[in-house]
């Protein structure tokens, strides 16, 4: 007997992945989130709380696309001073470009449940082409009788190619703020009716 899951699943390539169809980030379950160095020594992490995504998996899902709008205004490193900072034109310039936008042009398979999602990033009205490295990591459905599936993504930029250029030399060598910021996202997507 076949259960109502399969319905919405194919095997693939070894994978068990979702139908083609239409999914939209879970608000809910996602983290769209950074790390930065800070005056060479340690790690300052942050997310951006405003997120969507929509997600179109493809009949041949080296076809799929995505494409997704973060809010900038909505970032949180749990500093309300540095938050605010971040916001200003001498970063994001928030109220002047609300928002950060990708957009993807290709996927591909890698390894199992790994692929590359090629794409253009622009933050302040400057694009640039990424690659996130994603994981595939699973599909099922929801108590709520939702069809969803699971993902990670991770990939590094150089925020200066982005016009994000404010620094502050250190005395002892090097800058208060890598230029180098890693990009880490988790996140589960819904099927859309």
């Amino acid at each position: 007997m076949t259960s109502s899951i399969d319905a919405v699943t194919r095997d693939w390539d070894g994978l068990t992945i979702p139908t083609a169809g239409t999914y939209a980030l879970d608000v809910a379950h996602k983290r769209v989130g950074f790390v930065a160095r800070h005056m060479m020594v340690s790690k300052v992490r942050g997310e951006f709380n405003e997120a969507t995504a929509t997600i179109t998996v493809a009949e041949d899902p080296l076809q799929s696309s995505v494409v997704a709008t973060i809010q900038a205004a909505s970032i949180d490193t749990t500093q309300a001073d540095r938050d605010a900072h971040l916001r200003s034109p001498e970063f994001l310039d928030s109220d002047k470009f609300p928002t950060l936008e990708f957009r993807s042009t290709g996927v591909t398979s890698r390894n199992g449940n790994e692929f590359v999602l090629a794409g253009e990033l622009t933050i302040k009205d400057v694009t640039r082409p990424v690659e996130l490295e994603v994981e595939f990591e699973g599909v099922g459905r929801s108590p709520f009788g939702q069809d969803i599936f699971g993902f990670s993504a991770s990939t590094e930029i150089d925020r200066e190619e982005f016009g994000l250029t404010w620094n502050v030399a250190l005395e002892t060598g090097g800058v208060l703020v890598s230029r180098k910021i890693k990009i880490e996202i988790e996140g589960e997507a819904v099927r859309q009716a």
